[in-house]
């Protein structure tokens, strides 16, 4: 049997109001159909979207137990779990928030850091439209910025100036 190539994940389709037509319990509410989660492996130098991350579950956190410092995890390899948000704007979709936080993990004693506060206050403000990337170092935000655009030239093209500015200075 021929071995399938594996099918890479893209960000979350855009839906239609969930709320649309009974405008009673939830309406208005914010949802997280809009919202995907971004791994970036800064020494591999790439990005991926791992739909896993939603739950704490994506492919670098599976199997590590997180400890409350970084110091404890000394050897940790640098991530940066980045929450990018798409709105439907009236001209077409766009990145509308884009929160970036960090993660160390240490396969070899399946240890790692990241702020669990952190990780869930970011992906509300990415879901509130901020754009939270200043605090990444420049490569990562290189690896970022390579992978919006390569994902697609219309949003990044439709995105703020805030975005952009932030993360090609």
């Amino acid at each position: 049997m021929e071995e399938q190539p594996k099918k890479k994940l893209g960000f979350n389709i855009i839906k239609n109001d969930p709320t649309e037509g009974h405008g009673g319990y939830g309406a208005g509410v914010l949802t997280l159909d809009n919202i995907s989660p971004v791994i970036i492996d800064v020494e591999a130098g790439d990005a991926v979207v791992d739909i896993g991350a939603m739950h704490a579950r994506s492919t670098v956190e599976r199997g590590i137990k997180f400890l409350k410092t970084k110091e404890e995890v000394p050897n940790g390899k640098l991530y940066w779990l980045v929450w990018v948000t798409i709105e439907a704007a009236q001209q077409g979709p766009m990145y509308a928030g884009v929160t970036a936080c960090e993660m160390t993990v240490d396969r070899s004693i399946r240890r790692g850091y990241k702020s669990l506060p952190e990780h869930v206050n970011n992906m509300d403000k990415s879901l509130k439209r901020k754009i939270i990337v200043s605090h990444m170092d420049e490569k990562s935000k290189k690896i970022l910025a390579d992978f919006l655009q390569h994902h697609d030239a219309g949003m990044w093209a439709r995105s703020t100036e805030q975005l952009k500015q932030d993360l090609l200075g």
